[in-house]
């Protein structure tokens, strides 16, 4: 019978021997096996005009049976046959649930929810792969590296910047976009930009422990763990009869009733219950999807990517996402939920040897509560100019400060220069609006309100013109970012081998104003002296800087007259700034050929002139305690008075993938 009827054949009504067929195969290997990938239709596809064929009616879910007691009970007493066609751990469509607030881990979306954020439809051509013509081979999409880890999250982060920047000024032309980290997650996936799509056990390459992400969606395009919303990622293994899944990561966010206190244990909830709907009565976890696949795994003792989700401090209704590196499981069992309800739980420990991650984040927690460091030498070097205290801390020798210098805030001694078109500024009521044209200042940025409404920097312009003393806006006008001081808790603290550094207890986002390089502003004919007297705090804004593109693409929102801003800057002249004497943090930020920081040039005028200003922003997510640095650039071979540009180039002590050997 099986070598005359085939997959898509409809058997004559009474032509099938149930009991030959029973005889023949298990009855669960009849259960349908569906490709895992979203391109690939699912085999078994009927003709045209006739319905699905089930032998033996429609196929029914059993209820799982569970101990009606409140003792720990085994997880394998609730094992039953998984579903072979499970897709729910899978990226593509955004299928799974928000693991925070009211929503269940792991459970599927309804295809009604509005995620669907393109107004007017467009074609239904498929969109063009971006992958090659931006420089991603289909070698780099499958398996990553650290370059392309952060290659792809610039540019996930660049696309969501742009979108919240057209989102706010009402010139997308896609329609409303509430979530714009959704949305630039479904461009970029759909348009070829990602890594690491290949679905593995053990750690994601190019993403290292310890690294930060500010959206569940960033983790998606570098391969960390794929599902947007649900809590456990699975990897499907196809057996000969059947399917088996292993979890592969989790997230644990605090939604439900994990204990994840133990920088190295952690025991998870599993998904499911209903116990987060206030309308719905709680009802027991069932043993499938991604509860099943975690039970797999804690029988095979496979690796387990685990990512952490703590509050953000600035935004107490989001969470700031920490890879933890990788855990396995060490037990299991079957508990009780706060509201009632048999709930699993699994006890995974982390693996020995690897860098901390989760630990600092509680270390800095305890510090911040007033809990007692050793090696603080200053409680605020900044001695109040600062609203946020910074201190000063020596944990590897006996130094006691760095060299005595005056804390200023800003530039001493300003260079100005006339404006084209002289004005008296903006003259906006209360704060500068996205899209107003009518703003003086917003026309100056090429019509486009350079932040974002949370104060991040959208693009690298060639100049940011900020509102100044003698606009008519408020003080608190979000066009004001570079001037209103240090918004972390900063530290400067010693290296082991590269003087004085600085860090911040807090996580810094992409984009946001970090600190002005503030000093002495001096004449371009002073730098050769100042090289000769061996001044190593001067910043020089006609040095050679490395390139690198933190822009977004136009072409990801095909836009028809891109206003793509150049990310050469526009010096209206050279600024030199000596921070020996007179200066602040900016200081002790050294150099990296792989940096985390850059500078933008920022300008406002007062009194018909205008003043230039160097401003710092992050290049991509700090983790806290993490070093902050710059590319401190090399000298041109023709700066003044001849001096050769390799007599004044220190060595590098980077250590990065990407070090030049020498700065300066």
């Amino acid at each position: 019978m099986e070598g005359r009827i085939g997959k898509n054949s409809v058997p004559l009504h009474g032509s099938i021997d149930k009991s030959k067929i029973l005889d023949v195969k298990p009855l669960k290997s009849l259960i349908p096996i569906f490709s895992m990938s979203s391109q690939t239709p699912p085999l078994g596809q009927y003709p045209s005009g006739f319905s699905p064929f089930f032998p033996f009616g429609a196929p029914q879910q059993t209820p799982t049976e569970v101990t009606p007691n409140g003792a720990a009970t085994p997880i394998r007493a609730y094992r039953s046959t998984p579903w072979a066609g499970d897709t729910s751990s899978t990226m593509e469509g955004f299928s799974d649930q928000h693991t925070s607030g009211k929503k269940k881990r792991g459970s599927p979306k309804s295809r009604s929810a509005k995620l669907s954020l393109d107004k007017p439809k467009r074609s239904q051509e498929p969109p063009v792969d971006l992958g090659a013509l931006v420089g991603i081979s289909p070698a780099q999409k499958d398996d990553g590296s650290r370059e392309m880890v952060n290659f792809v999250l610039m540019a996930f982060d660049a696309l969501r910047r742009r979108l919240c920047q057209l989102e706010e000024a009402k010139e997308l032309s896609l329609g409303s976009v509430k979530r714009a980290d959704l949305k630039a997650c479904s461009i970029l996936m759909t348009r070829g930009i990602r890594t690491n799509m290949r679905k593995r056990v053990g750690s994601a390459p190019g993403v290292e422990i310890g690294d930060i992400f500010f959206f569940r969606t960033e983790m998606c395009v570098v391969g960390l763990h794929s599902p947007s919303m649900s809590g456990i990622d699975v990897l499907h293994i196809r057996g000969e009869f059947e399917e088996e899944t292993l979890a592969v990561s989790i997230v644990s966010s605090g939604e439900y009733d994990d204990d994840a206190e133990d920088i190295d244990v952690i025991t998870y909830t599993g998904h499911g219950g209903n116990f987060f709907k206030k309308d719905k009565h709680a009802i027991d976890q069932k043993l499938q999807r991604g509860n099943l696949a975690l039970d797999r795994s804690s029988r095979e003792l496979n690796e387990i990517r685990v990512i952490r989700g703590i509050r953000d401090a600035v935004n107490p209704n989001a969470k700031v996402y920490v890879y933890d590196g990788l855990y396995k499981i060490e037990d299991s069992w079957i508990g009780k939920a706060k509201g009632g309800g048999d709930v699993f739980k699994y006890k995974l420990a982390r693996m020995s040897g690897q860098p901390s991650a989760y630990s600092v984040w509680k270390s800095v927690q305890k510090w911040k509560s007033g809990s007692s460091r050793t090696g603080l030498i200053l409680a605020d070097i900044s001695n109040g100019a600062e609203s946020i205290p910074v201190a000063l801390f020596n944990e590897v020798d006996n130094v006691k400060a760095p060299i005595y210098f005056n804390y200023f805030h800003s530039l001493r001694h300003p260079k100005s220069f006339s404006l084209m078109q002289p004005s008296n500024g903006c003259t906006c009521t209360k704060a500068c609006v996205p899209g107003d044209l009518n703003c003086a200042c917003i026309r100056r940025n090429e019509g486009d309100f350079p932040y974002t409404g949370n104060g991040v920097l959208v693009n690298r312009m060639q100049l940011v013109h900020e509102c100044g003393p003698t606009c008519q806006c408020f003080p608190n006008c979000k066009n004001r970012v570079s001037q209103t001081g240090l918004k972390h808790q900063m530290e400067v603290f010693k290296t082991k081998d590269r003087g004085w550094g600085l860090r911040s207890l807090d996580p810094i986002r992409a984009g946001t104003f970090i600190c002005e390089y503030a000093g002495e502003v001096v004449d371009r004919a002073k730098v050769s002296e100042l090289v000769r007297e061996g001044n190593e705090y001067v910043f020089d804004t006609t040095r050679i800087y490395g390139q690198f593109k933190w822009n977004y693409e136009p072409r990801l929102l095909e836009e028809v007259n891109p206003n793509e801003s150049s990310e050469d800057y526009a010096m209206p002249y050279p600024l030199v700034i000596s921070a020996k004497s007179f200066g602040n943090v900016a200081r002790f930020m050294n150099h990296s050929c792989s940096p985390n920081v850059f500078w933008q040039p920022v300008v406002y005028e007062e009194n018909n002139q205008s003043y230039m200003h160097v401003a710092f922003f992050a290049l991509r997510h700090i983790p806290p305690m993490t070093e902050l640095t710059y590319d401190y650039g090399v000298s041109r071979s023709d700066h003044a008075e001849g001096i050769s540009a390799a007599k004044g180039r220190k060595k590098c002590l980077c250590q990065s993938l990407k070090c030049c050997g020498f700065y300066g």
